[in-house]
């Protein structure tokens, strides 16, 4: 009979130490509850200036004085209630708790709709008077700016006042698939090579048992897996339709030529910056990545290359065990490059409970880093007990390092760049992690162990998150076309992505095909490819780091501290890089060649 392991820990088990402190935000659920009726409260000390923005320049600057000094409470309020669901997402009481949130976030989006209404429509010229007229409209000058671009696409007050009230509908297809994935859907245990029964979950076979040095591991976790998956697919294909159906439908009666024009323009981005890391990463990396798949199949000696192995440790036998506390000290030493403000924010997050860690039933995947207006970055991840852990911290305190910057120099207006941007700080953090370790070893194994973790950062956001970018392209094409988006043809559709990747250097199955039910990017817009753009940012600028020290550090903290005030292009521009320049690209795809060509030395004899 096979022997059962112990069962995954409910919320109430964990260990303090292993969670976060909400405190900061609220002290209690009473105190939110007290600050979460007030708010509602106090929507009239803004919606008094309705139909009064364009009289004068001091009605505009306390109007918006007024909502962002509200939404920075309603901020705080709203990040309370979905922290606190995010670890546990099977408890009815968080669930009703992030619910009402919604809901009021909808009634505070509605009633506070009016304001870019109202500015939107001023006429061409006005704004720029209001701003003569005004010093203190200065640090909203971008904002407003923005809101005019919009002026084409915009639509009539009742009507934008109608669309902001139904917030809490449009982002249901995320609510259920959240539910489905981290409440409902259950997978049955599999067995080791050793016949012991292992029990899965969503956390534990994308953090840990894909990457597991058994062959048997990784192909028995990935059958269960996948056939849970499966039972799911129609529910989660309806889902994920009904999101780009009203993504194309607002597209359409916004005015825009197609749904991914009305999103990029919301990112700021050209359709010539967004194909070029779609195609020029996939034309030009394969080649690459499939010399490393076929490495891997040499080197661990197996039968065939299926997806379920792509994550598979190429030296298994070399192991750093590191717990997290260790892990945690690792990375605090290789950020001090970043200077002293820096250092002593990562100390804090990393000694002040900042970071989430613990595996329990229920907690979400994967990892984020989510950053409240006037108080300090929370970081949610799932240790997996290996050192790729400590590149995945990395990460998020990339970006709680990015607006704890933001958050300190500038208003709540202005401390969000371009979604474009935004993964560019964290994979930054993983560079650095990376350099660090190896400028530290003159071992030749843990000299490849270390490019192995760098290349699973390439691996994560050139391969996984940019295929998962191609798909949406051709799913946003379909769908424009009239194509009813089922689960056989998303399905077709990702095995087809997959495939023209990685070429007959890897067979896929139909279960390769769900991975389209992995990740929840694909209802956040075209967040997926923005990954490939912020590695490809971070990779050229960490090598400006460690070739000209200080001058280069500086100039990286002064792009993290600028937070929203520049367009994504400019913003990069002052870190040394043109992303409108189609060589950036191939020069960070050429690096990954380089760590390959590395790697593949290293098994020479």
């Amino acid at each position: 009979m096979a022997k059962k392991s112990n069962e995954r820990m409910k919320r109430h088990d964990v260990d303090e130490k292993q969670t976060w402190d909400l405190t900061a935000l609220f002290e209690t659920k009473s105190d939110w509850e007290k600050e979460l009726k007030a708010v509602k409260g106090d929507l009239p000390e803004v919606t008094k200036y309705k139909g009064k923005l364009g009289d004068s320049a001091g009605e505009l600057l306390e109007c918006l004085e007024a909502k962002e000094k509200l939404l920075e409470r309603f901020n705080l309020v709203s990040m309370y209630a979905n922290l606190r669901q995010s670890v546990d997402h099977t408890d009815p009481e968080r669930q009703k708790d992030a619910a009402i949130s919604a809901d009021v976030q909808s009634k505070v989006n509605s009633e506070l709709s009016f304001v870019e209404t109202e500015i939107i429509k001023l006429p061409d010229g006005k704004i720029n008077q209001f701003l003569e007229e005004e010093p203190g409209l200065d640090p909203f000058k971008k904002y407003l700016s923005d809101l005019q671009d919009r002026k084409p696409h915009a639509l009539g007050e009742e009507t934008e006042e109608t669309l902001a009230a139904l917030g809490s509908l449009f982002s249901s297809p995320y609510n259920v698939y959240s539910r489905g994935k981290l409440s409902d859907m259950q997978f049955d245990s599999f067995i080791d090579d050793e016949g012991n029964e292992i029990p899965l979950s969503f956390a534990l076979y994308s953090g840990k048992y894909v990457a597991s040095p058994s062959a048997a591991v990784r192909r028995n976790s990935y059958e269960s897996f996948n056939k849970t998956l499966n039972h799911y697919k129609h529910t989660f294909a309806a889902t994920y339709a009904t999101q780009v159906n009203q993504e194309v439908a607002m597209a359409r009666l916004r005015n825009y030529d197609s749904v991914t024009d009305m999103l990029l323009d919301d990112q700021q981005v050209t359709r010539e910056m967004y194909d070029n890391q779609l195609d020029i990463i996939q034309e030009e990396l394969a080649p690459h990545m499939r010399r490393y798949a076929n490495l891997k199949k040499r080197v661990l000696g197996l039968d065939k290359m299926t997806n379920a192995d792509l994550k598979a440790p190429l030296d298994p036998d070399y192991k750093i065990e590191t717990s997290y506390d260790e892990a945690a000290e690792t990375v605090q030493e290789a950020l001090e490059i970043m200077g002293p403000e820096y250092s002593k924010m990562i100390k804090t997050a990393l000694s002040e409970r900042w970071v989430d860690y613990a595996d329990n039933v229920g907690k979400s995947t994967g990892a984020f880093c989510s950053s409240p207006y006037g108080t300090h970055p929370y970081v949610l991840m799932t240790w997996p007990d290996t050192m790729r852990g400590a590149f995945t911290l990395a990460h998020e305190l990339g970006h709680a390092g990015h607006f704890y910057l933001a958050g300190k120099n500038q208003r709540m207006t202005n401390t969000r760049p371009s979604r474009y941007f935004i993964e560019a700080p964290s994979t930054m953090n993983e560079m650095l992690l990376g350099n660090y370790l190896l400028s530290n070893t003159k071992d030749k194994r843990k000299r490849r162990w270390v490019i192995l973790q760098l290349l699973g950062t390439y691996y994560h956001n050139f391969v996984t998150h940019l295929l998962e970018g191609e798909l949406q392209r051709r799913v946003y094409k379909l769908a424009e076309e009239g194509e009813p988006l089922t689960a056989s043809l998303l399905s077709k559709l990702k095995l087809e992505v997959l495939e023209n990747f990685w070429g007959d250097s890897v067979e896929m199955d139909e279960g390769a095909g769900l991975t389209w039910m992995h990740q929840p990017h694909y209802y956040m817009g075209l967040y997926p490819y923005t990954y490939s753009a912020g590695l490809t940012v971070s990779t050229l600028v960490s090598q400006r780091i460690l070739d000209e020290g200080e001058p280069a550090v500086e100039q990286w903290l002064d792009v993290l501290r600028a937070g929203g005030t520049l367009k994504p292009l400019d913003l990069i521009k002052k870190a040394g890089v043109d992303m409108s320049k189609p060589e950036q690209i191939r020069e960070a795809v050429a690096y990954v060649g380089k760590l390959i060509t590395e790697l593949e030395e290293s098994f020479v004899e």
